[in-house]
C-alpha cells in the first residue's frame, strides 16, 4: 500500500511578477514502511517539495494522496488535524517554546489532538518515548539546558507522541555534529523498522546512504533515484555510501 502518492505536482512561487517554478510536474511514490530521502544541490526544491506533499504549503497543480486522502481537496482545518494527528515532523532548527520544559514540549501535540486520548495514556507514552530514546533524565530541563542532540531526540518523541502514519524530517542532522547525527540516524532507522514510513530531506550522503531508497531532484524535477533495500547491518554502511557516493557523482551532485 501507498503512504503517498504524489502525481504531476507543481509549485509555483510568484515575486515581483516574476513566475519561479520550483516544482515542475513531479510524480512519484512512497510505500508504507518505507524509508526515502531526498536529495539534490541547494535550491533545488527539495524543501518545498517535502513542505508540499505535508500540506504545510500550498501546491499550485497536481495531486497528492496520503494513505487514500486527497490532500488537495481538504479544508485548512482538515489539513492541520491531518497534520497533527497522522503526521509527525523533524527539524534542522529545533522549533521548541521556551517557556515550557522538554517533557511538556513533547506532550503537547497529543493534548491539542482530537483524538479524546486520557492524559495518563498520552504522559505515560511520553515517558516511554522518552525513555527509548534515552532522555528520560532531562524532561523537566529547559530547552537551553540541554545539548543539540538531546533536543533533537526530544523533538523525535514530539514528532511521535500522536503515533503518525508518517515522519517527514527536513535536515534532522543538519545542526549536529557527527555523533550526534548517528545517534538520531539511529532512531529514526529504529522507527522505520518498527513501521512508521519517513521521507528525509537531507544534503548528507552519510544520512542518505541510510535510507532505503534516494530521490535526486534538481530544477524542481526528479532526475533519478535509486534502491538500497533496508538498512540493517551497521558493518554494511561502508558500502552502502560508496554506492550513494558513485551515483550521486552519476547525478551531477
Amino acid at each position: 500500500m501507498s503512504s503517498l502518492k504524489v502525481k504531476d505536482l507543481c509549485k509555483t512561487y510568484i515575486i515581483n511578477k516574476i513566475q519561479n517554478n520550483v516544482l515542475r510536474n513531479v510524480s512519484f511514490e512512497i510505500n508504507e514502511g518505507e524509508m526515502v530521502a531526498i536529495m539534490g544541490p541547494s535550491g533545488s526544491g527539495k524543501s518545498t517539495l517535502l513542505y508540499v506533499v505535508s500540506g504545510m504549503d500550498n501546491l499550485t497543480a497536481g495531486k497528492v494522496d496520503y494513505f487514500g486522502k486527497e490532500m488537495e481537496t481538504l479544508t485548512p482545518n482538515e489539513m492541520s488535524d491531518l497534520r497533527l494527528d497522522e503526521m509527525g515532523f523533524i527539524f534542522q532548527q529545533m522549533h521548541m517554546l521556551k517557556n515550557l520544559s522538554i517533557y511538556d514540549n513533547i506532550i503537547l501535540p497529543a493534548y491539542q489532538s482530537k483524538r479524546g486520548k486520557d492524559r495518563k495514556e498520552i504522559n505515560d507514552r511520553a515517558r516511554e518515548l522518552m525513555h527509548k530514546l534515552g532522555i528520560s533524565e532531562i524532561a523537566e530541563n529547559d530547552t537551553n539546558q540541554v545539548s543539540g542532540g538531546q533536543l533533537q531526540r526530544a523533538c523525535i518523541c514530539r514528532s511521535l507522541i500522536n503515533s503518525p502514519k508518517m515522519i517527514f524530517a527536513d535536515e534532522p542532522t543538519g545542526a549536529l555534529n557527527q555523533q550526534n547525527s548517528r545517534e538520531v540516524m539511529k532512531e529514526l532507522n529504529r522507527i522505520n523498522q518498527e513501521g512508521t514510513t519517513v521521507m528525509l530531506v537531507t544534503h548528507d550522503m552519510k544520512v542518505a546512504a541510510k535510507c532505503g531508497r534516494i530521490m535526486y531532484i534538481e530544477d524542481g524535477v526528479i532526475k533519478g533515484e535509486i534502491a538500497l533495500g533496508e538498512f540493517t547491518l551497521e558493518n554494511s554502511i561502508k558500502e552502502r555510501e560508496r554506492k550513494v557516493s558513485n551515483w550521486l557523482i552519476e547525478m551531477g551532485w
